[in-house]
């Protein structure tokens, strides 16, 4: 069988049915020109010239896979304030379904306000609620999600774990082993909290400072035989299919224990490294689900996150950007 062309992966991409299920975030963005200090203490005034509201997190994640044409629904519990009714009015403007975001009296919305400068972060303001979802929260979401999963049989399940609470260890258990039974792909992306929770996986996808923490292990150095081994430490604990590991400057790695391989970073002008892990994730399932192949899974994802970690703030992948990469990288390959 012949290996799908970059255009035949797209179109399938086109078909996919996804559902992310994790931590929302509503991305504020506040920019202006600082001039002076202020007379009041010692630092600056910024003059505000605009502001931006963005997708992050789990919701970032959603908004990539629909980005590349993917149909995409989105779960989570959220606050039932101001920016959470932001936050799904702006994930309904881009076509994400939201029929499985709770609103809860119990929670803040996580939302991180970012104040800009001449195109520099001066200060960030995180508003946000840590403790896990209560069982108020955490049972009719888990029985939502679960129906949801159960009639409407997506092509593929991304978990992205900010630990902001919701997806503690009772949500991941009852949603991965639903996901199972269904026979539906799954992806993770990782935080320290419930790091091996997620048994059975299909792609488990930290990046290397995640791994060091959740294995409680040091990576001296990031070379082939080092990272099999980190494959290998995982696969005791989780029994999942593929690995796949940024590496920062690095590139990335990817194992599925018979096959393995590191993928160098491309060079590229960073301007902000805000939200390319949420654009991996997505990228990297999404290829999977329609591919099966691992090396073209790791090389997509890594091409997407180095595009979006050229523009300012956390933005989605561009389709058209991606697609001329992608073939301008093989063909010189």
């Amino acid at each position: 069988m012949n290996p799908l062309s970059s255009t035949e992966i797209f179109e399938k991409i086109n078909q996919l049915k996804v559902v992310v299920i994790g931590d929302l975030m509503l991305d504020q963005y506040i920019f202006g020109k600082v001039d002076r200090i202020s007379p009041e203490a010692p630092v600056p005034v910024l003059r505000i010239g605009h502001k931006e509201s963005r997708l992050g997190g789990a919701a970032n994640v959603a908004f990539n896979c629909k980005s590349l044409g993917a149909e995409v629904s989105i779960a989570s519990v959220i606050g039932d304030d101001e920016n959470g009714h932001a936050l799904k009015a702006l994930l309904e403007q881009e076509g994400i379904h939201t029929e499985l975001v709770h609103f809860s009296t119990f929670r803040k919305t996580t939302t991180k306000s970012r104040i800009v400068s001449k195109g520099q972060q001066v200060m960030r303001l995180d508003e946000e609620e840590l403790a896990p979802l209560n069982a108020k929260e955490e049972h009719p979401f888990i029985d939502a999600t679960l129906r949801y999963l159960q009639i409407r049989k997506p092509d593929l399940v991304i978990f992205e774990d900010y630990n902001k609470g919701v997806l503690k260890e009772n949500v991941i258990h009852r949603v991965l082993e639903h996901c199972q039974h269904l026979g539906l792909v799954t992806a993770v992306d990782p935080k320290f909290d419930n790091f091996l929770a997620y048994k059975g996986v299909d792609i488990f996808k930290p990046n290397l400072k995640e791994v060091q923490q959740g294995l409680n292990i040091s990576i001296p150095e990031v070379e082939l035989d080092q990272m099999k081994e980190v494959h290998n430490l995982l696969y005791k604990n989780l029994e999942h299919k593929v690995t796949l590991l940024t590496l920062s400057e690095h590139g990335m790695f990817y194992s599925t224990g018979d096959t393995e391989g590191l993928i160098p970073t491309n060079v590229r002008n960073l301007a902000d490294v805000s939200g390319a892990g949420d654009t991996v994730i997505a990228v990297a399932a999404m290829v999977y689900a329609v591919t099966r192949d691992v090396y073209k899974m790791a090389q997509w994802s890594n091409i997407a996150g180095g595009l979006v970690c050229e523009e300012t703030g956390v933005i989605p992948v561009n389709k058209e950007k991606l697609a001329n990469s992608i073939n301008s990288i093989t063909k010189n390959n």
